[in-house]
């Protein structure tokens, strides 16, 4: 618990960045939201940037909860992420299948959002293990959680308005 303790501050900054970041993707999102619903592949994007933040948040909310065990918090941490990476390999189908002209850099387009989710991963298992840089990795996920999520719904909502 002592390890999770002193990474208090960063769990309260991140938990606050991520939901934000969620809250202005949804509402960027729903302003154009006919064109996106249209667009398999933009919502399959979205969907798997906003199942990552919520990753990011739990993970951070996780990290502040009093007296939770290291087993615990790598137990959840791991599932957190098996469940966001069912958004992720969804999303990578539809890119990868979408043959279209258009749909340029598939393979950037289908797998950026899966670097967080390899990071949480690995953060799970090593704070199961109970290795120090499990948590390390936490915040490495949660940093690329973020920066991608600003990534993919960029380019998605950029291609919904082309």
């Amino acid at each position: 618990m002592d390890q999770l303790a002193s990474w208090s501050e960063f769990n309260i900054a991140m938990a606050g960045a991520a939901a934000a970041l969620a809250g202005l993707v949804i509402v960027a999102a729903s302003v154009n939201i006919t064109q996106v619903v249209k667009a398999r592949s933009v919502t399959a994007r979205l969907a798997a940037g906003i199942a990552t933040l919520v990753l990011a948040i739990t993970a951070s909310g996780l990290g502040l909860v009093p007296e939770i065990s290291m087993a615990w918090y790598g137990a959840v941490l791991t599932v957190a992420t098996l469940v966001a990476a069912v958004f992720q390999v969804h999303a990578a189908r539809v890119v990868f299948g979408d043959r279209d002209h258009r749909n340029r850099q598939r393979f950037l387009k289908g797998s950026v959002g899966g670097l967080p989710l390899l990071a949480y991963l690995a953060a799970g298992v090593l704070v199961l293990v109970g290795h120090p840089a499990g948590l390390v990795f936490a915040a490495v996920g949660c940093l690329a959680a973020i920066a991608t999520a600003i990534i993919i719904s960029w380019v998605a909502l950029v291609e919904v308005l082309r």
